[in-house]
């Protein structure tokens, strides 16, 4: 997969055209890369707990699958979509100003620590309304094969819209990032985002048939995201020498 997405911004970059080795853009590029799967994984960890109910709830249904996969890649291509045209928006903006989209992330940083704090202290709207990671993960992987609506739940529209709702924050994060990375670098974001998709994908049908995997994600994942949010805020602002840092 990686050795993939190296090949594609290797000819995009125009690196095989020189008919030489550069260790300092291979560098650049697995940097990339790594940058991007990282993002990924932490802007969207709470996809692969709805990814596995929609897989959990399709179980034993031909083609169901299938649908959750295709629904999956529509929601995140809008995503895409719109963070890219929220970068080239920003590219209007002077230069200097760009480093203050670091604010977004931070913000939004801000706002999940604080609904995190609120959710542990029993005062904020959602109080009492987390799921509990050690309830009703020991039906199994038939769990919801039934007669039941486990297949209409697993639409592919359903899917996209599920996953386009719950993708609100990653705008947020991706566009300020987008801004800054140029025409090579919003390819290969969009490339390491496009195959991670897949990868997720593979995950959530993973853990629909490991209850164990899922209530520890679900326990432990809504504060890595806060985290993770803030520091890329943070870094932002500081590569940006915004407020004079």
């Amino acid at each position: 997969m990686v050795l993939t997405v190296l090949t594609v911004l290797t000819v995009l970059t125009g690196v095989v055209g020189t008919g030489r080795y550069s260790p300092a853009v291979d560098g650049a590029l697995l940097g990339l890369v790594a940058r991007a799967a990282g993002m990924f994984a932490v802007t969207n960890i709470d996809d692969i707990l709805v990814l596995a109910l929609f897989f959990g709830r399709c179980a034993g249904h031909r083609g169901a699958a299938v649908r959750v996969v295709i629904g999956q890649y529509l929601g995140f291509a809008a995503i895409l979509v719109a963070s890219l045209a929220g970068a080239l928006g920003a590219g209007l903006l002077p230069r200097p100003a760009i480093a203050y989209l670091g604010l977004l992330p931070l913000l939004l940083g801000i706002r999940a620590a604080w609904g995190v704090w609120q959710d542990r202290h029993g005062t904020g709207p959602d109080a009492g309304t987390r799921p509990d990671p050690d309830a009703g993960t020991d039906a199994g992987p038939d769990a919801g094969t039934g007669t039941g609506t486990g297949t209409a739940d697993a639409s592919v529209l359903t899917v996209a819209a599920v996953t386009f709702a719950n993708g609100g924050d990653n705008i947020g994060v991706y566009v300020p990032v987008f801004a800054t990375a140029g025409p090579a670098g919003l390819v290969g974001y969009s490339a390491v985002f496009l195959v991670l998709v897949g990868v997720w994908c593979g995950v959530g049908r993973f853990l629909a048939t490991r209850p164990p995997v899922a209530r520890t994600l679900a326990r432990f994942g809504h504060l890595l995201l806060p985290a993770v949010l803030i520091g890329i805020g943070l870094l932002i602002l500081v590569e940006g020498h915004a407020f004079g840092l």
